[in-house]
């Protein structure tokens, strides 16, 4: 391993409180100090799983969207009868003519 990536993976696997402070005002959040210290550490955890994956040779492998084919697997859309409109409206709890009757959601002003 170079000093470069020995250089670079000791500062990404550290993080300190204050940085996590300061981040965590940038996201307007108001943390207590043992929140603080479990974040911390969590984030340490994180970023040093991050430089493990940084650190790998992905030269020869091809961006992709997924890491599995995927294919689509729908149904063909076939026009089908729908429902008798009179049989479902004698089970609704109420019918206006030819509609579902429900109440307002909407208050008038």
């Amino acid at each position: 391993m170079s000093s470069l990536e020995t250089e670079r993976q000791s500062t990404s696997d550290h993080i300190s409180a204050e940085e996590v402070i300061h981040v965590a005002k940038l996201a307007r959040l108001q943390l207590s100090e043992e929140e603080v210290e479990k974040f911390t550490a969590q984030l340490a955890t994180v970023l040093r799983y991050a430089g493990q994956v940084a650190a790998l040779d992905t030269a020869d492998v091809e961006p992709t969207a997924h890491p599995m084919a995927m294919v689509n697997v729908l149904r063909e859309d076939l026009p089908k009868p729908g429902l008798d409109r009179e049989e479902v409206l004698d089970q609704a709890p109420a019918v206006e003519g030819s509609f579902f009757k429900v109440p307002r959601i909407v208050a008038e002003e």
